[in-house]
């Protein structure tokens, strides 16, 4: 049996800096990964990398341990390349820049929701999904075709974590960081009158920033929190359902895969699993420690890379914080024109 190829990963998106280890057999030796939490209102860009550069030796060193490889014992460096926050993206690209010279092995640029999809490939033991992908700064519906990911429906605006977030530091809940329930839908569970607020559905897309806008208004116009949170949760996890039962229409996909931090709300489980026992398709939910933003899902979609032959130079390993998951093309997959 050939010896396995391993792969380290740093995911710095947004608040977390993770560090994961992977093997070209599938297994995922360490996933260590360190969030920051602001202490007022939502992620401070700057603040978070240089939180990220603060913790950034001890997450290294906590995978590395954990994950019994010795450092001249990798094969390859992968890093989140986009799409991200500037800054945040930067930390974690210098330090992959940093290692991969040392250390004399190739670097792989990942993109960040491709590798959402793929860690729940593995994981879930899922072959060709429609996958629905939430979080604080993402929210859309792809799925694989013509060798790339597609997007067949996304926000227009903000992200579904991001309007639930921002509203529970408004309604002072918190800032809710790898949290197992969300605050808001904490509270949504002590409500059960729907109040009145937009409904944003266009075609296969969804906004966001409206819904917000409205029921903070309705905090200030003396509201029950708990209602508003009940309608907050109901409306956006609609939305979200609505969106991802018409793409599983167009697809005929037989498989549903719910990944990203909005993977841990039961109540969105509930509505999908609905809709996929409709259509006779499986819901497939990423584990909660693979939810969030995390080191492993970057090691091991640069492993997947780096098996295709798709690495880049140092000088050419700039961060694209707008980076779309359609640019990509994933020759690991079967279908893709180089597979």
């Amino acid at each position: 049996m050939s010896c396995a190829i391993s792969c380290l990963g740093i995911e710095s998106t947004a608040h977390t800096f993770g560090v994961g280890v992977s093997t070209s057999r599938g297994e995922i030796l360490a996933n260590e990964n360190k969030s920051y939490v602001p202490t007022e209102g939502g992620i401070h860009p700057r603040e978070a990398a240089q939180q990220h550069s603060a913790v950034a030796v001890d997450v290294l060193s906590s995978a590395l341990r954990v994950s019994g490889i010795e450092p001249a014992s990798l094969d390859v460096i992968a890093f989140s390349q986009g799409p991200g926050l500037g800054p945040c993206l930067r930390t974690g690209a210098t330090v992959a820049r940093v290692l991969s010279l040392l250390l004399g092995r190739p670097l792989v640029g990942v993109n960040h929701s491709l590798a959402h999809i793929e860690i729940g490939r593995l994981i879930c033991s899922c072959q060709d999904p429609l996958t629905l992908y939430v979080s604080g700064g993402n929210t859309m519906i792809a799925a694989f075709e013509g060798g790339r990911y597609r997007v067949f429906g996304e926000t227009l605006d903000i992200s579904a974590n991001n309007c639930l977030d921002s509203f529970a530091i408004q309604a002072g809940l918190g800032f809710p960081a790898n949290v197992k329930v969300h605050p808001v839908e904490q509270e949504a569970t002590k409500g059960g009158k729907l109040l009145d607020i937009p409904y944003i559905v266009k075609g296969m897309d969804v906004s966001f920033s409206g819904i917000l806008t409205a029921s903070i208004k309705l905090l200030s116009q003396g509201k029950d929190p708990e209602d508003v949170c009940f309608t907050l949760v109901e409306v956006v996890y609609g939305m979200l359902t609505e969106v991802t039962e018409r793409a599983l229409a167009h697809t005929e996909k037989k498989e549903v895969l719910l990944t990203g931090g909005g993977a841990r709300s039961e109540r969105l489980q509930r509505s999908l699993r609905q809709i996929c026992q409709t259509h006779g398709a499986n819901l497939h939910v990423v584990p909660p420690q693979y939810a969030g933003d995390n080191g492993a899902m970057i090691s091991w979609n640069g492993l997947l890379h780096y098996q295709q032959g798709d690495t880049i130079e140092v000088a050419e390993s700039v961060v694209k914080p707008r980076m779309r998951i359609e640019e990509v093309e994933a020759t690991w997959r079967e279908g893709s024109p180089r597979h």
